[in-house]
């Protein structure tokens, strides 16, 4: 909370017209592009970024699928997980979250630009049914975010079970998946200090269609688990020694 009062109070002067422009497109949805959503977010997330101190290094750009219809799956970490990737990702990505954050300030306007989708996990036909719809975007070019673990891990950096039903969607779309390990992403958002952080966004090797149409959906969950594990592992063991 203390960083992202930071973030404003640097930001004084460009919040008041930076709100109005987001709750404008939020609002007006249809009005703008995809890309032009994506643009003015990730403006807005550069400048609270620079406002909070914090730091997006990002490793593997050269691993995202150069053509669009994608899904990255990340380690959850925090509040901030999605804007971390948002600063660095070069292409306009939109997100599945559970529906408990759907009406928080900021992330709600976020989630309308993005035109994400809100996923009940209480209720299995509606959580079917998004499952289809995001697969039928995939298919059509659209990028997505689903966070494996289903909650944020609240133990730093060290992850929690993949649950194999977050991978239907990209089954289903027959598209890349691409792990993504995020470091100490839990800590701008999930801590009470406000200073200076760095926080890695390191992008994997996708898997695609041909590598896991055989597998069942706990095979690729593991597989993704393992991948994050070990790189979050390596570059934490590295930033001790």
């Amino acid at each position: 909370m203390k960083r992202i009062l930071m973030m404003v109070l640097r930001n004084i002067i460009l919040v008041p017209f930076m709100w109005c422009k987001l709750c404008y497109h939020a609002h007006h949805v249809d009005k703008y592009t995809e890309e032009e959503h994506y643009k003015m977010l990730k403006f807005i997330v550069r400048r609270a970024n620079k406002g909070g101190n914090v730091t997006i290094a990002a490793e593997g750009l050269d691993n995202i699928p150069k053509e669009n219809g994608f899904m990255f799956f990340p380690n959850h970490q925090g509040m901030y997980d999605v804007l971390a990737i948002m600063d660095v990702c070069p292409v306009p990505i939109s997100v599945v979250a559970k529906k408990e954050v759907a009406n928080i300030q900021f992330l709600k306007q976020v989630f309308a630009c993005t035109k994400a989708y809100m996923i009940d996990r209480e209720d299995v036909r509606q959580a079917m049914q998004v499952i289809m719809n995001v697969a039928k975007e995939v298919k059509a070019g659209r990028n997505y975010i689903i966070f494996p673990e289903g909650t944020r891990s609240r133990n730093g950096n060290k992850i929690g079970t993949f649950k194999g039903g977050s991978f239907k969607a990209a089954t289903k779309a027959r598209c890349p998946i691409v792990p993504v390990a995020l470091i100490d992403s839990f800590k701008p958002f999930d801590t009470k200090s406000i200073s200076k952080v760095t926080v890695q966004v390191c992008f994997l090797p996708p898997l695609y269609y041909d590598e896991y149409k055989d597998m069942k959906t706990t095979e690729i969950a593991a597989i993704v688990q393992e991948r994050i594990r070990k790189t979050i592992e390596e570059k934490t063991e590295l930033a001790v020694y």
